[in-house]
């Protein structure tokens, strides 16, 4: 009986929970050198078969051309020369027969039969000769018709030519199976994206930036539309947002739940009476329903144009929090509950297993998921630019938009030169070469069967039990979620012309609190990537070597970054002070020095402090730093300096770059405050993020604990007759009594009553307490919604099964083990020290070889002979070390790469932006012309 029992759960779990985690096993690299020697000589002979018969072919269309023409007296034996010249050139036509030959023969399963091998073999005997017959009888007569049948990026490999030998070069790059009948079927079929955003502490403002996006796009594509290419469904998932209040045994939502509820009842009434009009029909608002839950408690919204809003208000008593599990949360409820369990229903009821498997992984495909932050603002425009980036290619897992942070203040101003410059140059350069390997949780698509694959979804459920896991998983979880999907073969794209908008920090402590989780769990999932380069680059056709070796060398840039500002200031000093080169390295050296021993000792937020005032110093210093590059370069007549070079290429590469992004060509001017800024940035934010890996805290939004309310003060009040209860929260009291004293006591005591025997002292904390008739948490919420009526509702009792078993099984909320939280904390505190080593002992490597250098002199230095403006060359050279012009070419070698690929970048993004403008357009017209139709008939009817 148990057993049966067991069995049902467990395929019931199946239903819902289907996504594996499989160890990834590499095969045992075996000696591949008889085998390599044996594919290059296969190769040669092939390759000068086909450069023979390419010659051959060529010569004799052209002589065929010449000597079939009736006026042509160059060959006395014409018909013999025609007929020799048609054989030649229908030679690849035997390649073509040969090639079909090996297909039947050897891409099946089975071998043909005889009869198989005559047709095939008679088919293009009977093309060869008809082609012989149309090249002589009508070669004199017409030119050459070709006519294009289907795509050629579904018809060949490669979608370039050889133009010299086109005939050879179109039939060694033609495709075996033509691939494009899945594509259009799949660019006409419907999609369901899911918008999941998650919310913990967000303002007024912030809120209202996201609820009006999703009703903005609930207005675009309404539930019921012409369109029939997208449905939308909105979830929120509101962390932490039930607190304890002091003399109630019920749980209440948080202030910010509450202020969710007036802002989703604001924008619901504003999106619901679009007509302006004072004279306007005031349309009644149907009740929406509120549910209590396993996890906490939902409201179900029903839109005004149809679509659905559920808010998920989630209870850390009874469900893991925070973001990442969150996450878990709703990809387990809509891929796990909503998308898989009705074809295991529909299986365990007689359907057709491979009919079944074939819908679902149909489904899975065009699913997506929008992730956002509580705080992003887009168009319904960017939405759809992401959705066509994963119907147009099945290998795209997810893709994200240009994200722009908003704001006000120096803070602000700098984070958005810096988003600027990592989406144009980065983004671009990752997009071009290889794949992103971040995908920002406020703003990315994810497809559905990506996240469903062998170690995704499953693996990203890990809870963190070492050190590095709190880094890696738990710090920047989109970024790994994003390693793991690369991991498992898929591409991560960015779309430019995809905007959203987020609010940034905008103090100072907030923004180094920020960065102190993004940089080290950005350095642990690229290091967790290139380890497993090799193996990654076979299973992910977007990786290539060379893109991992890039990858290398942008962390390495990022590792010497601190050492790189320091030679920097030390050259402003060396040319201002005029003192020695050495000298002025050691104080650059210095401070930093100093601000990483009292990182160690310091509290954080008096570190942040003392950050904030050496930043102001070394903004200075940087205004010193670029008037010496300036003046070193006046001093010596010539711009082409090595450093002079170096600043005047930057400077006119992001101008450039700037103005290939119209739109954004503003920001350049916040380049100023960042050029100044980049020794707080790069070099005491380094060693901040460093010295703090061991606080896992998330640094962002966290105000004081609202876990209960403030003490109210102690009422005792001398009464005849008393009665007190507490019913939906609201406090209802009968007394009978005409002479009332009343007085205030900090805490509730017993106070004997000498006036009348009968009479009784009653406090407040003694009050008798019915049990409400609904939660008290329905009761606040309604009371918000005011206009909007909420309706209470249960779950489907399936449904509710089903998150008790998800809480069970991934999301029960974690035992506090102080035994167990210590040594996590020592283990954590033992990785900032070996990591805050390693990376700070590359740094003073790097310094002492350039101090060495530098004191050795001119037998180690490489001497650069001075150019002046005109090409002239000037008396005297520039001497540079060895180990700075190597790192100079470095970085100047990954600046022209990034580049190169933002200028493709910017000519792909042009195309698809004008093409969804045309679509958009067009779609648009018709759907104005049918409702002009609609409204003619009216018009005629009346």
């Amino acid at each position: 009986m148990d057993s049966s029992k067991e069995l049902r759960e467990r395929r019931a779990r199946q239903s819902w929970d289907s996504s594996r985690e499989v160890p990834l096993i590499q095969d045992e690299q075996k000696p591949r050198k008889h085998l390599k020697v044996i594919q290059w000589i296969t190769c040669t002979f092939v390759g000068m078969m086909a450069f023979a018969l390419a010659f051959f072919s060529k010569c004799s269309l052209l002589l065929l051309i010449m000597v079939s023409d009736t006026a042509s007296k160059t060959v006395p034996t014409k018909a013999y020369a025609v007929l020799f010249l048609g054989c030649c050139t229908i030679a690849p036509s035997v390649l073509i027969l040969i090639k079909s030959l090996w297909k039947v023969t050897f891409k099946d399963s089975k071998t043909p039969s005889g009869k198989t091998v005559l047709w095939v073999v008679s088919i293009e005997t009977l093309v060869a000769f008809g082609t012989v017959v149309l090249i002589i009888v009508t070669m004199p007569h017409f030119d050459i018709i070709t006519n294009r049948i289907e795509r050629t990026r579904d018809l060949f490999v490669r979608r370039l030519y050889e133009g010299s030998f086109i005939d050879q070069s179109l039939l060694l790059n033609a495709r075996f199976k033509l691939r494009n009948n899945k594509k259009q079927h799949r660019e006409k079929e419907a999609v369901t994206v899911y918008l999941c955003a998650t919310m913990w502490h967000e303002t007024y403002d912030e809120m209202m930036k996201i609820i009006i996006s999703m009703f903005r796009l609930d207005k675009f594509r309404p539930r019921k539309n012409t369109h029939r290419d997208v449905r939308f469904e909105s979830h929120i998932l509101f962390d932490d947002a039930f607190i304890d209040v002091e003399g109630s045994r019920q749980r209440h939502v948080n202030e910010y739940a509450e202020t969710l509820v007036e802002v989703l009842k604001e924008v619901y009434m504003i999106f619901s009476q679009e007509d302006s009009s004072i004279f306007r029909e005031i349309k009644p608002i149907p009740g929406q329903k509120i549910i209590q839950t396993p996890y906490g408690g939902r409201l179900r919204y029903t839109m005004p144009h149809g679509n659905i809003l559920n808010v998920h208000f989630k209870d850390k008593q009874l469900i893991r929090h925070k973001k990442r599990w969150s996450q878990i949360m709703y990809l387990y409820y809509l891929l796990g509950w909503k998308l898989s369990r009705k074809y295991f229903q529909r299986y365990a009821v007689g359907e057709e297993k491979k009919i079944l498997e074939e819908n679902l992984e149909k489904e899975k495909e065009n699913t997506y998921i929008l992730a956002l932050d509580g705080d992003t603002d887009f168009q319904p425009s960017a939405v759809m630019l992401l959705i066509d980036r994963l119907r147009l290619y099945p290998d795209v897992g997810a893709a994200c938009g240009r994200i722009h942070p908003t704001g006000t203040g120096p803070m602000v101003w700098y984070q958005k030169f810096e988003y600027a410059v990592g989406h144009w140059m980065q983004k671009s350069a990752e997009h071009v070469f290889g794949s992103v390997l971040c995908s920002p949780g406020c703003f990315s698509l994810f497809r559905g069967k990506a996240l469903m694959d062998d170690n995704v979804m499953k693996r990203y459920t890990t809870k963190a039990t070492e050190a590095g896991h709190y880094v890696q998983y738990d710090q920047g979880e989109d970024r790994w979620l994003c390693t793991l999907l690369l991991q498992q073969g898929w591409r991560v794209e960015y779309n430019a012309a995809s905007d959203a908008y987020t609010n940034a920090p905008q103090e100072f402590k907030e923004f180094y609190n920020q960065r102190r989780r993004w940089g080290p769990s950005t350095i642990a999932n690229t290091i967790d990537l290139l380890g497993t380069g090799s193996l990654t680059a076979q299973k992910n056709k977007s990786i290539s070597k060379p893109y991992i070796l890039y990858q290398v060398l942008g962390m390495v840039s990022t590792v010497l970054g601190p050492a790189t500002v320091c030679l920097m200031i030390a050259g402003s000093f060396a040319f201002v002070f005029k003192i020695h080169v050495n000298a002025a390295l050691v104080m650059a050296i210095l401070p930093p020095a100093i601000y990483l021993a009292l990182c160690f000792k310091l509290k954080s937020d008096t570190q942040i402090t003392i950050a904030a005032v050496m930043s102001i110093f070394y903004a200075f210093l940087m205004s010193a730093t670029l008037l010496s590059i300036i003046g070193d370069m006046v001093s010596q007549g010539t711009v082409l300096t090595p450093t002079g070079l170096f600043f005047t290429s930057i400077v006119l590469m992001y101008i450039i770059t700037a103005l290939l992004h119209p739109q954004e060509f503003h920001l350049i001017i916040y380049g100023v405050l960042y050029v100044l800024t980049i020794p707080s940035g790069y070099l005491l934010l380094a060693i901040y993020s460093l010295v703090n890996m061991n606080n896992v805290s998330w640094g962002t939004r966290e105000t004081a604990s609202q876990a209960k309310a403030a003490p109210k003060e102690t009422v005792l009040k001398n009464v005849k007759f008393e009665k007190k209860c507490k019913c939906c929260c609201w406090n209802v009291e009968f007394q009978i009594n005409e002479d009332e004293k009343i007085m205030a006591a900090p805490a509730p005591t017993e106070t004997p009553n000498t006036t009348e025997p009968e009479s009784a002292v009653v406090s407040l904390e003694e009050e008798w307490e019915e049990e409400p008739s609904e939660p008290c948490w329905i009761s606040q919420l309604r009371e918000k919604s005011c206009e909007i009526s909420l309706v209470p509702d249960t779950l489907d009792p399936d449904e509710e099964q089903f998150w008790r078993d998800l809480q069970e099984r991934y999301l029960k909320p974690l035992d506090e083990d102080k035994q167990k939280q210590k040594k996590i904390a020592d283990d954590l505190k033992d990785l900032r020290n070996k990591a805050t080593f390693v990376f700070f002992i590359c740094n003073a490597l790097w310094l002492v070889a350039t101090f060495f250098l530098q004191a050795i002199g001119s037998v180690v230095t490489i001497p650069i002979p001075k150019t002046a403006p005109n090409g002239t060359t000037v008396p005297g050279n520039f001497e540079v070390d060895p180990i700075g012009l190597m790192f100079l070419l470095g970085f100047a070698l990954l600046l022209a790469i990034q580049f190169i690929a933002m200028l493709w970048h910017r000519i792909q993004t042009l195309i698809h932006f004008i093409a969804y403008n045309g679509t958009e357009a067009a779609a648009f017209k018709r759907e104005f012309k049918k409702s002009m139709e609609v409204i003619n008939e009216e018009k005629n009817f009346l």
